[in-house]
């Protein structure tokens, strides 16, 4: 089944795209919760007149998330949390308390877009991604410190 995606799907796709997914998908998630409409003749149509008009300003969110990203640099940011004695962390460093980080630090981002690239589960470093655009994407590090 071909669908148009009305917005960013993670692991699926960006606003736009026209993507195959199995029926099931498509028809009991996507379509329902309106992140997708099927991807007809009369849709594609559409999609390629809206895609034409907003390039340019399709750009200009470009530039600024690459303006974002080379702001951000070569930031590293510590999130506090209980350790017990071998240094293993109580509970979990969540994609929510990086983005407060980083909104401390100045940058707006927001945490659907930060992933860890592996599970912190003692102190030490690890790196977070940040998907800010569709053709650009930063690296940080994460430095998880006792409380």
């Amino acid at each position: 089944m071909e669908v148009i995606l009305k917005d960013d799907v993670k692991g699926l796709g960006y606003k736009n795209d026209v993507v195959t997914v199995k029926p099931g998908y498509g028809r009991n998630y996507l379509l329902p919760q309106g992140l997708a409409v099927v991807a007809d003749k009369t849709n594609k149509k559409i999609v390629a007149e809206n895609v034409r008009q907003a390039s340019h300003k399709a750009e200009k969110i470009k530039t600024d998330a690459q303006t974002l990203a080379n702001n951000i640099g070569d930031l590293s940011i510590d999130i506090p949390a209980k350790v017990g004695d071998s240094g293993k962390i109580f509970g979990r460093v969540t994609t929510l308390q990086i983005a407060d980080a980083l909104k401390a630090k100045g940058f707006d981002v927001d945490r659907k877009r930060i992933s860890l690239d592996s599970d912190p589960s003692s102190v030490g470093e690890y790196t977070a991604s940040i998907d800010l655009h569709r053709e650009v994407k930063h690296k940080i590090r994460v430095n998880v410190v006792a409380e």
